[in-house]
Protein backbone atom coordinates (compact mmCIF):
# COMPACT_ATOMS: atom_id res chain seq x y z
CA UNK A 1 0.00 0.00 0.00
CA UNK A 2 1.05 3.54 -1.05
CA UNK A 3 1.10 6.52 0.66
CA UNK A 4 -1.24 7.93 -1.79
CA UNK A 5 -3.44 4.99 -0.95
CA UNK A 6 -3.14 5.22 2.55
CA UNK A 7 -4.00 9.02 1.87
CA UNK A 8 -7.41 8.01 0.37
CA UNK A 9 -8.13 5.31 2.92
CA UNK A 10 -7.76 8.33 5.71
CA UNK A 11 -10.32 10.72 3.43
CA UNK A 12 -12.64 8.07 2.88
CA UNK A 13 -13.09 7.25 6.46
CA UNK A 14 -13.01 10.90 7.63
CA UNK A 15 -15.82 11.57 5.29
CA UNK A 16 -17.97 8.55 6.46
CA UNK A 17 -17.17 9.57 10.32
CA UNK A 18 -18.53 13.31 8.98
CA UNK A 19 -21.64 11.55 7.30
CA UNK A 20 -22.49 9.47 10.49
CA UNK A 21 -22.19 12.90 12.54
CA UNK A 22 -24.64 14.91 10.08
CA UNK A 23 -26.95 12.44 9.96
CA UNK A 24 -27.69 12.67 13.49
CA UNK A 25 -28.22 16.21 14.04
CA UNK A 26 -31.65 15.57 13.28
CA UNK A 27 -33.44 13.61 16.22
CA UNK A 28 -36.77 12.27 17.13
CA UNK A 29 -36.92 11.69 21.01
CA UNK A 30 -38.57 8.33 22.05
CA UNK A 31 -39.45 7.04 25.34
CA UNK A 32 -36.98 4.96 27.22
CA UNK A 33 -34.06 7.48 26.26
CA UNK A 34 -32.69 5.60 23.00
CA UNK A 35 -34.05 8.41 20.14
CA UNK A 36 -34.30 7.63 16.65
CA UNK A 37 -31.98 9.58 14.28
CA UNK A 38 -30.28 8.58 10.80
CA UNK A 39 -27.09 7.83 11.96
CA UNK A 40 -27.66 4.33 11.56
CA UNK A 41 -28.07 5.26 8.01
CA UNK A 42 -24.33 6.68 7.89
CA UNK A 43 -23.08 3.20 9.67
CA UNK A 44 -24.79 1.22 6.80
CA UNK A 45 -23.22 3.78 4.29
CA UNK A 46 -19.84 2.96 6.01
CA UNK A 47 -19.95 -0.80 6.34
CA UNK A 48 -20.66 -1.46 2.95
CA UNK A 49 -18.71 1.47 0.88
CA UNK A 50 -15.69 1.08 3.61
CA UNK A 51 -15.54 -2.67 4.19
CA UNK A 52 -15.16 -4.28 7.50
CA UNK A 53 -11.28 -2.96 8.22
CA UNK A 54 -11.88 0.28 7.42
CA UNK A 55 -15.86 1.51 8.01
CA UNK A 56 -15.29 0.36 12.21
CA UNK A 57 -12.77 2.83 12.38
CA UNK A 58 -15.17 5.54 10.95
CA UNK A 59 -17.68 4.77 13.32
CA UNK A 60 -14.90 4.54 16.26
CA UNK A 61 -13.80 8.52 14.89
CA UNK A 62 -17.26 9.59 16.16
CA UNK A 63 -17.44 7.48 19.31
CA UNK A 64 -13.83 8.83 20.50
CA UNK A 65 -14.95 11.96 19.30
CA UNK A 66 -18.34 11.89 21.38
CA UNK A 67 -15.93 10.28 24.40
CA UNK A 68 -14.09 13.37 24.49
CA UNK A 69 -17.63 15.95 24.86
CA UNK A 70 -18.24 16.79 21.44
CA UNK A 71 -21.80 17.46 21.29
CA UNK A 72 -21.90 14.74 18.02
CA UNK A 73 -24.55 12.10 18.99
CA UNK A 74 -28.43 12.38 18.90
CA UNK A 75 -29.82 15.50 20.25
CA UNK A 76 -26.15 17.21 20.71
CA UNK A 77 -25.26 14.46 23.47
CA UNK A 78 -21.44 13.84 24.23
CA UNK A 79 -19.14 13.01 26.74
CA UNK A 80 -18.33 10.34 28.78
CA UNK A 81 -21.97 10.20 30.03
CA UNK A 82 -23.61 8.83 26.66
CA UNK A 83 -21.74 5.20 27.30
CA UNK A 84 -23.33 4.57 30.92
CA UNK A 85 -26.81 5.25 29.03
CA UNK A 86 -29.60 3.48 27.66
CA UNK A 87 -28.39 3.91 24.30
CA UNK A 88 -24.47 2.97 24.62
CA UNK A 89 -25.03 -0.35 23.54
CA UNK A 90 -26.82 0.67 20.28
CA UNK A 91 -23.39 2.95 19.81
CA UNK A 92 -21.07 -0.28 20.54
CA UNK A 93 -23.40 -2.54 17.89
CA UNK A 94 -22.63 0.64 15.45
CA UNK A 95 -18.85 -0.98 15.56
CA UNK A 96 -20.11 -4.86 15.43
CA UNK A 97 -22.33 -3.82 12.93
CA UNK A 98 -19.90 -1.80 10.52
CA UNK A 99 -17.80 -5.46 10.22
CA UNK A 100 -20.67 -7.35 9.82
CA UNK A 101 -22.40 -5.09 6.74
CA UNK A 102 -18.50 -5.25 5.52
CA UNK A 103 -18.23 -8.98 5.37
CA UNK A 104 -21.63 -9.48 3.99
CA UNK A 105 -22.01 -6.66 1.31
CA UNK A 106 -18.21 -6.85 0.48
CA UNK A 107 -18.21 -10.43 0.68
CA UNK A 108 -18.55 -11.22 -3.34
CA UNK A 109 -19.68 -9.07 -5.88
CA UNK A 110 -22.07 -5.97 -4.86
CA UNK A 111 -25.64 -6.52 -5.92
CA UNK A 112 -28.65 -5.55 -4.21
CA UNK A 113 -29.72 -8.40 -2.28
CA UNK A 114 -26.17 -8.87 -0.25
CA UNK A 115 -26.42 -4.91 0.51
CA UNK A 116 -30.09 -5.09 1.49
CA UNK A 117 -28.79 -8.40 3.83
CA UNK A 118 -25.64 -6.85 5.26
CA UNK A 119 -27.80 -3.68 6.30
CA UNK A 120 -30.59 -6.00 7.46
CA UNK A 121 -28.19 -8.13 9.74
CA UNK A 122 -25.52 -5.33 10.44
CA UNK A 123 -27.94 -2.63 10.39
CA UNK A 124 -30.14 -3.66 12.69
CA UNK A 125 -29.91 -7.26 14.34
CA UNK A 126 -26.27 -6.65 15.05
CA UNK A 127 -26.79 -3.03 16.78
CA UNK A 128 -29.86 -4.30 18.51
CA UNK A 129 -28.22 -7.47 19.95
CA UNK A 130 -25.93 -4.99 21.45
CA UNK A 131 -28.25 -2.29 21.72
CA UNK A 132 -31.46 -3.78 23.65
CA UNK A 133 -29.22 -6.12 26.62
CA UNK A 134 -27.61 -2.46 27.49
CA UNK A 135 -30.78 -0.58 27.56
CA UNK A 136 -32.60 -3.33 29.86
CA UNK A 137 -29.55 -3.04 32.23
CA UNK A 138 -29.18 0.39 32.43
CA UNK A 139 -33.27 1.25 32.69
CA UNK A 140 -33.53 -2.07 35.09
CA UNK A 141 -35.70 -3.92 32.68
CA UNK A 142 -36.08 -7.51 31.71
CA UNK A 143 -34.90 -8.26 28.39
CA UNK A 144 -38.22 -9.15 26.79
CA UNK A 145 -39.93 -5.74 27.89
CA UNK A 146 -37.13 -4.01 26.36
CA UNK A 147 -36.64 -6.11 22.98
CA UNK A 148 -40.68 -4.65 22.47
CA UNK A 149 -39.76 -1.65 23.75
CA UNK A 150 -37.39 -1.17 20.73
CA UNK A 151 -39.57 -2.60 18.01
CA UNK A 152 -40.62 0.94 17.43
CA UNK A 153 -37.05 1.38 15.45
CA UNK A 154 -37.74 -1.31 13.34
CA UNK A 155 -39.74 0.36 10.38
CA UNK A 156 -37.59 3.11 10.68
CA UNK A 157 -34.45 1.20 10.79
CA UNK A 158 -35.97 -1.08 7.44
CA UNK A 159 -36.86 2.20 5.71
CA UNK A 160 -32.57 3.04 6.35
CA UNK A 161 -31.77 -0.56 5.17
CA UNK A 162 -33.83 0.27 1.80
CA UNK A 163 -32.42 3.35 1.36
CA UNK A 164 -28.84 2.29 2.18
CA UNK A 165 -28.98 -0.51 -0.17
CA UNK A 166 -30.09 1.69 -2.81
CA UNK A 167 -27.26 4.38 -2.49
CA UNK A 168 -25.00 1.92 -2.22
CA UNK A 169 -26.15 0.63 -5.29
CA UNK A 170 -26.15 4.00 -7.11
CA UNK A 171 -22.79 5.01 -5.65
CA UNK A 172 -21.10 1.73 -7.23
CA UNK A 173 -22.63 2.54 -10.49
CA UNK A 174 -21.52 6.27 -10.42
CA UNK A 175 -18.31 6.03 -8.64
CA UNK A 176 -16.65 2.86 -7.86
CA UNK A 177 -13.12 4.91 -6.56
CA UNK A 178 -15.28 5.35 -3.36
CA UNK A 179 -15.31 1.54 -2.68
CA UNK A 180 -11.59 1.53 -3.40
CA UNK A 181 -11.44 0.53 -6.88
CA UNK A 182 -9.38 2.22 -9.18
CA UNK A 183 -10.90 2.37 -12.60
CA UNK A 184 -8.65 2.95 -15.25
CA UNK A 185 -9.66 5.24 -17.83
CA UNK A 186 -9.95 2.89 -21.60
CA UNK A 187 -7.02 4.04 -24.12
CA UNK A 188 -9.23 4.34 -27.63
Amino acid sequence: MTEKDTGRDLARIAIFAALIVVLGMVTIPVPGGVPITAQTLGVMLAGAVLGPRRAPLAVLIVLVLAAVGLPILAGGRGGLGVFFGPSAGYLLGWVAGAVVIGLIVRGGRITWWRMALGATIGGILTVYLFGIPVQALVLGLDLMPAAISSLIFLPGDLLKAGIATMLTLALRRAYPPAFGVHVRPRVA
